[in-house]
């Protein structure tokens, strides 16, 4: 089977005020972890964990990290697939290490930089999925590339993913959908000029795409692209929090 993103993370200068922006524009809920000496915030759906939150590292400010989300793969053996990333050109900034009872993780990038996260549960095979759509939950994964056709293959030869649907988007070249053992789950293209570096980028379910955007901007939020319809009539708009950590919004109407 092959492996796909199971959670998110939020790495920020400023936790509290995360927790209120993202609370007031998708409506999640807060809740600490509850790991003994790690200060470490669930974002929840309901009662259900779909991602995380923390402050930034020192080390990572100091290495020029800027607050940002990170996906995470999940995988059977997180040493085995770190084994496989440096094999096939990747970076791993950190060795495979444990949060006690719940999951061995590993940050790493790939080939031309893109950082993620690998993801190993050591409990109960980590959160249930919720239905497809559900408010709250990522919609979409978006791979803005130095050159999407270059990296392909590393996630393939990793994860198992294969090619769906190519969108031609002019100008801006191919837009490449991928899929991880069913239907297409995101998106890979080659990042425009004014996109600094390469990365991956998320898309949030809400109810409905203006009340988004004013939601974002009255919380201090910035819209960077959008709103724009999609092909197959979803609705996106691109953003950045107010420390500066880039996400997005899709919804199935305007």
């Amino acid at each position: 089977m092959p492996n796909s993103f199971f959670w998110y993370e939020l790495m920020t200068s400023d936790p509290k005020a995360a927790r209120k922006f993202y609370g007031d524009v998708v409506g999640w809920t807060a809740k600490d972890s509850g790991v003994a000496g790690r200060d470490y915030t669930i974002l929840n759906v309901g009662e259900q964990g779909v991602g995380g939150l923390m402050q930034i590292p020192q080390d990572v400010v100091r290495h020029g990290g800027r607050p940002a989300w990170l996906g995470y793969i999940k995988v059977d053996n997180a040493d085995a697939v770190v084994a496989q990333i440096k094999k096939e050109g990747g970076k791993v900034h950190r060795e495979p290490f444990d949060v006690p009872g719940i999951i061995r993780i590993a940050p790493v990038s790939d080939p031309q930089g893109a950082a993620f996260m690998i993801g190993q549960p050591l409990a109960s095979g980590g959160p249930v999925p919720l239905a497809e759509g559900t408010n709250g939950t990522i919609g979409w994964r978006e791979l803005y590339a130095n050159n999407w056709k270059a990296v392909f293959p590393f996630y393939e030869k990793l994860f198992g993913w294969t090619k769906a649907d190519a969108i031609d988007m002019g100008p801006m070249g191919t837009y490449q959908l991928f899929a991880a053992g069913g239907a297409p789950i995101g998106g890979m293209m080659n990042k425009p000029p004014e996109v600094p570096v390469p990365h991956w980028g998320f898309y949030v379910n809400v109810p409905a795409l203006d009340a988004g955007v004013a939601r974002i901007t009255a919380g201090g939020g910035k819209i960077l692209h959008g709103p724009v319809e999609v092909p197959g009539g979803q609705w996106i708009v691109n953003a950045m929090d107010p420390q500066g950590a880039a996400f997005s919004l899709v919804a199935s109407k305007r």
